[in-house]
């Protein structure tokens, strides 16, 4: 019997050597952990977390010559209630934002339904639609502007040939951001056609066999089956389209002039950014216009959060 209590204590300190070697190990794997990701965390914090931080503080100062800066408080988020660009900015970022999201992803699921089917040569349909993407964007927009071009372009040889005079595509204050429209529309289906084409060819072939077996047409399957289950794609999709267009540039900066007076129609929130801060040197109102866009980003992606809990569907 006085062996039984030394075995208990052996098995005590051994239980007590098992957890000590396991926190041991949990320890290790913890700093091999945090040095992996150290790099990108030290990359996310230099190139990302700091910038959102000095363009915060830049928003209460105003920039003189030579770097020099000095604090104002809320003067430039004042000024902006009186800025009569700043709203016109807004507008033209809101309708730009109207017709190519809900267009853009529309479009793309229609390509994407039709490129999932058994046709012939769709891989070569799909390289077709997607090498937009993998296109730099000025070369898009000098294509287009050729295009458009009130002069020699094509679209407007192509109506002189039925008797119609071109209009001027992208110096026409009524319709020079329409026409940046239909090019944002072209060149972002791709992107958005392989993410869907991804999503369904996700969704299990046992649901389109089981809806065949029940008598459903396709366009019953398509709003019964298709869309619901594409719906976590669709949510995706819809925000980062919605990010990325509060954020048009390059299409307004290479098609528009400087001088045009379509600029004043299509500059977005993002040009007129730039033009305070690469080019009236007014940084400090540029660093205001950047952090209300911020907030207005992402206060518009909380919403879409909130509102897809009910239209949405992850089972």
């Amino acid at each position: 019997m006085k062996g039984i209590p030394q075995q208990v204590e052996v098995k005590a300190n051994t239980k007590v050597k098992m957890s000590n070697l396991a926190n041991t190990r949990k320890r290790s794997d913890y700093f091999w952990a945090y040095l992996m990701i150290a790099p990108t965390m030290l990359g996310l914090m230099i190139f990302y977390l700091w910038p959102i931080l000095q363009t915060f503080y830049y928003s209460f100062t105003e920039w003189g010559a030579f770097g020099q800066y000095e604090w104002t408080g809320l003067d430039n988020y004042k000024r902006m209630i009186e800025d009569t660009n700043l709203i016109k900015s807004f507008k033209n970022t809101g309708i730009y934002i109207i017709f190519t999201v809900p267009i853009g992803i529309f479009l793309s699921i229609l390509i994407a339904v039709l490129l999932n089917q058994k046709i012939k040569g769709k891989s070569i349909y799909r390289t077709l639609y997607f090498l937009p993407v993998i296109t730099m964007p000025a070369a898009i927009a000098m294509v287009w502007k050729w295009l458009y071009n009130s002069d020699y372009g094509l679209l407007n040889y192509l109506l002189s040939l039925i008797g119609i005079k071109g209009p001027q595509w992208v110096s026409d204050p009524k319709i020079a951001l329409y026409s940046l429209i239909a090019v944002a529309i072209w060149s972002g289906i791709g992107y958005n056609m392989v993410i869907f084409l991804s999503g369904l060819q996700g969704i299990p072939k046992t649901y389109y066999e089981a809806a065949e077996m029940d008598g459903a047409g396709p366009i019953r399957v398509f709003f019964k089956i298709t869309l619901p289950l594409l719906s976590p794609v669709i949510f995706f999709v819809s925000i980062m389209s919605l990010i990325g267009a509060f954020q048009v540039f390059d299409l307004i900066f290479m098609m528009i002039g400087k001088s045009s007076t379509a600029l004043e129609n299509t500059q977005s929130i993002v040009y007129l950014f730039y033009q305070h801060a690469f080019v009236l040197n007014d940084k400090g109102y540029a660093a205001a216009i950047a952090v209300l866009l911020l907030v207005v980003i992402l206060i518009i992606t909380a919403i879409q959060f909130v509102l897809q809990k009910k239209w949405v569907h992850y089972d």
